[in-house]
């Protein structure tokens, strides 16, 4: 529903349409529309520039889309996180914490403005490579220059794919396959040998030094040296015979885990520059592109701080094979650990606060309560599912209580009341895996029907190592008979019956049919409220009066139309 630069959108769409673009495209007289540029701000101050296509534009790149996953997505790296099904931010850094153990440096990649400088000449190069269709290649040349629209002045596109477009993702995505094949077929073997880290000599001499006082009965001596023996390697740090070299990409941010010296992740870091410069077009951020000491220091990566975790005194019982008795070992030494940033939590906190107290948002007070706990919910909701790999999840308590009691101020606002008279009012507990939790709750009754029920908070801030994101399928709530394709085909207004040409009716969502102040809702918004559905098949004349605000149409004799009096 949001236009491009013409004021089309998918509300008034029809076979018709459809038929026109098949047509245009088998003609090769097709032409996309530039499109709409605006611009976001980004956390750095800085603006990110969208493009926002026309509704044929983006339906189209949506069957380019299509055409092209199911070519390239085999084929991609595993390494590859960004925009692929089954794949998220969850599952690299998953792949981080559980197969990253004893990296010593990280190398943090970003690439300066990915999207806006692909080089087309490069990607067209790609695509020939594997798409063999010349009247394809040429409608995808079209669309990389078919520029874009600024203060209502047009501009040409000489490089990049426009960041907002449906395409845009499995192209970048063909285009930095390039750069996974450079790190998996040449860094990678480059820079990983050995079986394992040799043993360190000196850790095995505390060792047999150790037990020998043990045996002697010198107690005192040996747990000094025990307590050495923990602070020493069991292996060598420096083994010179020992490489490894691991990689993970999400879209244009990439991390790196080396186990060798900086002089060699230097190294890397300057041949994956050449790489980029030279086979690409595209340079790596000078101020994103950083080398980091794993125990030192925290490499930032999709919102997470990531470190090699080291702690002497955290051990855990490991009993021998045969009549040898158990010993302690260091238990976190070297294991990857995935941290929610303070930082975060302060710029999360600072959105509901105001002179670091917490205020109520007024742009919800004239909506329900139902709606105004609901809304918060979902905000906190999405904090918490995304850093439930965390192992400092428990950080977000803060946040909670921050906006548990801007929900209260809010609440308290709307009603009048005191925010204790609020938090009393809304009291709930709500049972959890982990026992019970306190929340927020309100009950919206319904005859016949289960209650509507909106909670705050009820979850348990605890680290889930195993947490994916996941699009859940979309369940069919009718049968396949109604669904919107066989409703178009049938040619029928499903208001007056007509089988003159048809179009299609869009709202943005159904609360949009509920408009306050009003009496008895229209016909048409009695239909789709009844449907719950966003669409509505209807012939012209019909959508004509819809928009109009005018009655639609009811079947008479004769023309076939009449109007409703």
């Amino acid at each position: 529903m949001t236009p491009g630069v013409t004021g089309e959108t998918v509300d008034g769409m029809s076979r018709e349409k459809i038929d026109t673009i098949i047509a245009d495209l088998r003609a090769e007289r097709y032409r996309w529309a530039p499109v709409r540029r605006v611009e976001i701000p980004k956390r750095n101050g800085k603006m990110r520039p969208l493009g926002l296509p026309t509704w044929r534009d983006k339906l189209l790149q949506e069957v380019v889309r299509s055409l092209l996953d199911a070519y390239f997505e085999p084929q991609f790296s595993d390494s590859s996180h960004g925009f692929r099904p089954g794949r998220g931010c969850h599952t690299a850094l998953t792949a981080i914490a559980n197969t990253w153990a004893g990296t010593k440096w990280f190398i943090e990649g970003d690439i300066k403005g990915c999207f806006d400088n692909i080089n087309q000449s490069v990607l067209l190069s790609l695509l020939r490579e594997k798409v063999h269709d010349n009247r394809f290649l040429r409608l995808m040349e079209q669309l990389l220059e078919a520029g874009y629209v600024k203060d209502w002045r047009r501009h040409p596109t000489l490089s990049g794919t426009p960041q907002g477009g449906i395409v845009s993702p499995i192209l970048s995505n063909a285009y930095l396959d390039q750069l996974d094949r450079f790190v998996e077929q040449t860094l990678i073997p480059e820079y990983t040998r050995g079986t394992g880290r040799a043993s360190n000599p000196h850790y095995e001499q505390l060792r047999w030094r150790v037990r020998r006082r043990y045996k002697a009965g010198q107690i005192e001596e040996a747990t000094a040296l025990r307590k050495e023996l923990r602070r020493t390697p069991s292996v060598d740090p420096n083994d010179p015979d020992y490489r490894r070299l691991r990689y993970v990409r999400y879209a244009d941010d990439f991390l790196l885990g080396f186990i060798g010296p900086k002089d060699e992740a230097e190294t890397i870091r300057d041949r994956l520059a050449t790489f980029l410069r030279d086979a690409l077009k595209l340079e790596l951020s000078p101020d994103k592109t950083l080398i980091t000491h794993a125990t030192e220091q925290a490499a930032r990566f999709l919102g997470y701080e990531v470190v090699s975790q080291r702690c002497d005194t955290k051990t855990h019982l490991v009993h021998r094979r045969g009549s040898e008795a158990p010993y302690r070992k260091r238990a976190i030494n070297s294991v990857i650990a995935l941290r929610l940033p303070a930082d975060v939590v302060e710029r999360r906190c600072a959105l509901y606060t105001r002179g670091g107290k917490p205020i109520h948002r007024a742009e919800l007070l004239e909506d329900s309560d139902f709606s105004i706990v609901a809304a918060y919910q979902s905000e906190y909701r999405g904090y918490v599912e995304y850093y439930a790999l965390a192992q400092n999840i428990a950080w977000l308590s803060k946040l909670h209580w921050v906006m548990q009691t801007s929900l209260l101020k809010t609440l308290a606002g709307k009603h009048r009341a005191s925010v204790a008279g609020m938090a009393r009012r809304y009291h709930a507990t709500v049972p959890t895996e982990y026992g019970p939790r306190t929340c927020l709750e309100v009950r919206v009754e319904r005859v016949g029907k289960t209650p509507l029920v909106a909670r705050f908070g009820g979850l348990p801030l605890r680290r889930k190592k195993t947490a994916v994101l996941v699009d859940r399928e979309l369940t069919r709530r009718r049968p396949e008979g109604v669904e919107l394709l066989q409703r178009l085909m049938a040619e029928k207004c499903e208001l007056c019956g007509s089988t003159e040409k048809v179009e299609v009716h869009h709202i943005r969502k159904l609360a949009d049919l509920k408009v306050r102040g009003q009496g008895a809702p229209d016909a048409w918004k009695q239909k789709m409220a009844a449907r719950r559905r966003k669409t509505l098949v209807l012939c012209e004349r019909c959508h004509d009066a819809v928009h109009a605000g005018r009655p639609p149409c009811r079947p008479q004799a004769g023309d076939g139309h009449g109007r409703a009096g």
